[in-house]
C-alpha cells in the first residue's frame, strides 16, 4: 500500500518493534530487540539495529553503529528499544554504559529485562547517568516476541508450543502410522518458519523410529538450525538415524536408561549428549526435561512429535501453546488423534483454549491457540 500524506508515519517504538522481529531466527538464546535512535524532534531517524546472533552486538550497539556509519551525532537523542538495556557484561558489555557514553538522554524502553542480571538494574544506572527513562511504549508487543525468553526467566521452562498436522477430524496418521502428507507444501513450508524461530525441536522416540526424521530446517533460510531434543526412554535410537545428518547441530536425547548404558556410547560417539532424567513408571522425568532445556537456554521449544508423547506433554501441564495445521479433509475413525490422553470424568477437566490467530495457509488452516492463562507470569 502507498503511503498519502495523511497516514502518520511509524513510531518509533513500533519501527523498533519491527526490528526486533527481525532477531526471530538469530538472537537465541538472547531476547529478540530492537533499537531505534531519533534526532531531538523525535522525527529524523538517525540510526536503527537488532540483536545480533549470541555473542554479537545487542540492539542498542548496532543503533549507535549505525548512527555512526551515517556520520550522525547522537549526543542529545531519544533510544526507543523494546527491552530494558543490560547493566551486565556477558559476551558483550553493558548497553546502558554504551548509552550513556554516545550522549543519549532519553530512553524509551517497552519493558524491564526478567533477568535476574539485569531486571532494572540498566534502567537504574540510566537514571543515575542523568538518562530520562520512560517504561512501557509497544509493551504488550514486545513481551509476545520474547515470551519463550520471559518463560525462561521467571519460570525456569521454555515456552512449550506443539505443532500438529491434522486433518479437519482430527486425525493425524492412519492406523498404520501412514501421515506423509496430510497438509500441503505451504503448510509444511509455514511449519519450518516455526521451527526455525525455536532454540530446539522436540521428538519423541516413536517418531524417530517410524519417520527416521531428520527435523531440521529446510523450507526457509535460517542462519542456524535449532537444536533437536529426543524423549528415548530405552536409548533406542539408532546411531545411524538421519537426525545426525544434520551438520553442527546440537542433538540432546533424554532419557531413563542409566548414564552408563552400553546403548549410550554409539549415541556418543556420533555427537549425542545423552541425559538421564528418569521418572514413574520408567518413563523420562518431562519436567525436569524443560527445565535442563531451560539451563541450557532453550527459550522456545517446538514439539513435532506422535500422540503418546503429545499426550504426556499435555496430561503433565507442560504444554502451552497449539500451532494446528488443519487440512480441509475428512480421514474417518480408525486413525490416530492429536494426543493421547485421558479419557476424562467430566467436561470440567478439559483443557480449555484461547484462539489466538488463525489464518489460512495454501489450502489449509492455521491456528494458534493458547492454553488459558498460560502466559501470567
Amino acid at each position: 500500500m502507498t503511503a498519502t500524506a495523511h497516514d502518520a508515519p511509524p513510531s518509533p517504538i513500533n519501527e523498533a518493534l519491527g526490528l526486533a522481529a527481525q532477531a526471530l531466527f538469530i538472537s537465541s538464546p538472547n531476547p529478540r530487540v530492537g533499537c531505534v535512535i531519533t534526532g531531538p524532534d523525535n522525527r529524523r531517524i538517525l540510526g536503527q539495529g537488532f540483536t545480533q546472533q549470541a555473542g554479537g552486538p545487542h540492539a542498542e550497539v548496532m543503533a549507535l553503529r549505525d548512527a555512526a556509519a551515517r556520520g550522525h551525532d547522537v549526543r542529545g537523542a531519544t533510544a526507543y528499544v523494546t527491552l530494558e538495556p543490560c547493566a551486565h557484561r556477558g559476551r558483550t558489555g553493558p548497553c546502558c554504559d554504551a548509552l550513556i557514553e554516545a550522549g543519549i538522554t532519553r530512553v524509551v524502553a517497552s519493558l524491564a529485562d526478567p533477568n535476574p542480571l539485569v531486571a532494572g538494574q540498566g534502567f537504574a544506572r540510566l537514571r543515575a547517568a542523568g538518562v530520562q527513562v520512560e517504561v512501557g511504549p509497544g509493551a504488550e508487543a514486545a513481551r509476545e516476541l520474547n515470551l519463550g525468553f520471559f518463560s525462561r526467566m521467571v519460570r525456569g521452562t521454555p515456552w512449550v508450543r506443539m505443532k500438529v498436522a491434522a486433518s479437519l477430524d482430527g486425525v493425524t496418521a492412519l492406523s498404520s502410522g501412514a501421515s506423509q502428507w496430510i497438509t500441503s507444501a505451504a503448510a509444511r513450508a509455514d511449519g519450518h518458519a516455526w521451527r526455525a524461530r525455536a532454540c530446539a525441536v522436540l521428538t519423541g522416540i516413536g517418531t524417530v523410529l517410524h519417520d527416521d526424521p531428520r527435523l531440521d530446517v529446510r523450507e526457509v533460510k535460517t542462519p542456524r538450525q535449532p537444536r533437536l531434543a529426543v524423549v528415548d526412554s530405552q536409548l533406542q535410537t539408532p546411531a545411524s538415524g538421519r537426525l545426525f545428518d544434520v551438520p553442527g547441530r546440537e542433538l540432546l536425547i533424554y532419557t531413563a536408561a542409566a548414564s552408563d548404558s552400553p546403548a549410550a556410547q554409539p549415541l556418543r560417539e556420533r555427537g549425542a549428549t545423552v541425559v538421564c532424567l528418569p521418572g514413574p513408571a520408567g518413563q523420562v522425568d518431562l519436567a525436569a526435561m524443560l527445565r535442563d532445556l531451560a539451563m541450557r537456554g532453550v527459550n522456545e521449544l517446538h514439539v513435532e512429535a506422535g500422540h503418546r508423547l503429545n499426550g504426556a506433554l499435555i496430561r503433565d501441564g507442560l504444554v502451552d501453546e497449539l500451532l494446528l495445521y488443519l487440512a480441509p479433509s475428512l480421514l474417518g475413525s480408525g486413525g490416530r488423534g492429536m494426543a493421547h490422553w485421558g479419557p476424562l470424568g467430566t467436561l470440567a477437566e478439559q483443557l480449555a483454549l484461547e484462539f489466538r490467530e488463525h489464518e489460512q495457509v495454501g489450502p489449509d488452516l492455521r491456528i494458534v491457540a493458547r492454553v488459558a492463562g498460560r502466559a501470567d507470569f
